[in-house]
C-alpha cells in the first residue's frame, strides 16, 4: 500500500521527541547543542534563521550527517544534542527520524521557525 506524507510525519513524530519553543530555547543555552534549520535556502533568505543555527536543506541532510559522505559537515556529531526545525514541524520530524536511523540518539524536533522566533529566540539574517 502506498504511503502519504502524513504517514511519514506520523511515523517520525512517534520516535522523535518534540520540544516546545520554550524548552528549545532553554536547551539552546545549555551545553553542546547543534540547531539545524532544514528549510530550503529561499525560505531562510526570506525570513532569516535562528541565531547560530546551521541551515541544511532537508534534501542534503543525510549527506551532511554521514561521515562517509564527501558532503559531511563535522558539526554533526553523534555525541551532540541536535535540535531540528523547519517552517511548521513536518520536515524537522522526518529529519529527526532519519538522523535516528543513522545512529544519532539525542535528537529533537523543535517545530516551526515562526513559533520559535515568536518565543524570543534571536533571529539573524542569512
Amino acid at each position: 500500500m502506498a504511503r502519504s506524507v502524513k504517514d511519514f510525519v506520523s511515523e517520525a513524530n512517534a520516535v522523535v521527541p518534540k520540544l516546545t519553543p520554550e524548552e528549545a530555547a532553554e536547551r539552546m543555552t545549555s551545553g553542546d547543542v547543534l540547531v539545524v534549520d532544514v528549510r530550503d535556502a529561499n525560505e531562510v533568505e526570506a525570513t532569516g534563521k535562528l541565531k547560530g543555527a546551521l541551515n541544511v536543506s532537508r534534501g542534503m541532510l543525510e549527506f551532511r550527517a554521514d561521515p562517509e559522505s564527501s558532503y559531511y559537515n563535522p558539526e554533526f556529531r553523534k555525541d551532540r544534542t541536535i535540535l531540528l526545525h523547519c517552517a511548521a514541524g513536518g520536515r524537522s520530524a522526518m529529519s529527526g527520524k532519519v538522523l535516528k536511523d543513522m545512529g544519532y540518539t539525542d535528537v529533537y524536533n523543535i517545530g516551526g521557525f515562526t513559533d520559535l522566533a515568536a518565543c524570543g529566540i534571536e533571529v539573524e539574517k542569512a
